[in-house]
């Protein structure tokens, strides 16, 4: 059995400012599945400024006690964009505008031209690096299938299942030299889980399984939230994840990273899902005020009474790259002692 409360992150982290402009996610022309923000460097000058910003996050983390590490996609202007733009198949070059999540914000994005394909092992350098400067658990994140197809605009396919499961094959792959490495925790993210519950039944679970195939070492985990808050974009809190979490239960997938402190869902959810372990989201990744240790021993002790503690991973509720890196840092350190606290009143 694993330990209650062990801490982790989700996925990614603020960049510094040496490394690159500091804009809003939904700036213009610069949204979060097209271009991204600009570097501060280019060519070799801009790969050691990425290599130090990772060493800086690993730091960061390690300082505040988080215990399943991730390099806080320091090389990656978006999430997505990051594994899509490397697959054959993509236009990045002439992109084109789309309504994703559920018609949630009208966003910038690539176009799927051709079948996709992958060019070889593409986080190869990534995983490497990362195991070389720790020697504590560490996770490698993707973009999940349906999360790819809602952001990107299908002009080959003309099916969103079948583009899907294509996606899906070129994942596995990836996801398989990934496992062979040594990454402790292979991580898709789903966030548009939550805004198609639907099609999540239809095809959105056969899909993610499909990217599962083969990975025998590592844990295997899905992130679904409702997307990163961003100034001036509605963000509503649909009553999706009743229905996520019993399909997601019929899984293949070992791990949960679900928000549950900015939408404010209710932890008894957590009896959906009994088998898996699920990184319970109590931190905010949308607002300065940070968390009081006290206050985050309550919520997951709270999770804790709908799920065995040693099923429940403290995380915050999305990747913290919307934060300034200081209230990053005292989010994580508020968290970690928040778990510290936990564990002591559960024994």
């Amino acid at each position: 059995m694993s330990e209650p409360f062990i801490t982790t992150v989700v996925g990614s982290m603020p960049k510094p400012v040496w490394l690159m402009e500091q804009l809003p996610l939904n700036a213009e022309g610069k949204q979060v599945h097209g271009k991204g923000a600009d570097w501060l460097y280019q060519g070799d000058m801009l790969e050691t400024a990425q290599d130090d910003a990772t060493r800086l996050t690993i730091h960061d983390q390690i300082n505040a006690g988080i215990e399943v590490l991730s390099d806080g996609e320091q090389r990656r202007s978006s999430y997505l964009t990051y594994i899509t733009s490397r697959l054959g198949g993509f236009d990045y070059e002439t992109v084109t505008k789309k309504w994703t999540r559920n018609k949630r914000r009208l966003a910038e994005v690539g176009r799927c031209v051709g079948p996709v394909s992958r060019p070889g092992f593409m986080l190869k350098r990534d995983a490497e690096f990362m195991l070389a400067e720790t020697d504590r658990p560490v996770k490698i994140t993707l973009p999940g299938p349906m999360t790819v197809v809602d952001s990107t605009a299908d002009e080959h396919y003309g099916d969103e299942e079948t583009m899907a499961m294509e996606v899906a094959a070129v994942l596995n792959e990836e996801a398989k030299e990934l496992d062979a490495l040594g990454i402790a925790v292979i991580q898709f993210d789903e966030p548009v889980f939550s805004r198609y519950p639907d099609k999540v039944k239809d095809w959105g679970i056969k899909a993610l399984d499909r990217c599962l195939e083969g990975v025998t070492s590592a844990k295997t985990a899905a992130h679904v939230c409702y997307s990163y808050p961003m100034p001036g974009v509605p963000r509503p809190i649909v009553d999706s994840y009743p229905v996520i979490l019993e399909a997601l239960e019929d899984s293949k997938i070992d791990q949960l990273a679900l928000e549950f402190e900015a939408s404010r869902l209710d932890p008894k959810l957590l009896e959906l899902c009994p088998s898996k372990t699920v990184m319970f989201g109590c931190i905010d990744n949308g607002i300065d005020e940070i968390e009081t240790p006290e206050y985050v021993a309550g919520k997951l002790l709270a999770a804790a009474k709908h799920l065995p503690a040693d099923q429940i991973q403290a995380a915050p509720d999305c990747g913290l790259v919307p934060l300034s890196l200081d209230i990053a840092r005292r989010k994580l350190k508020a968290m970690v002692d928040g778990a510290k606290l936990a564990r002591e009143r559960l024994s």
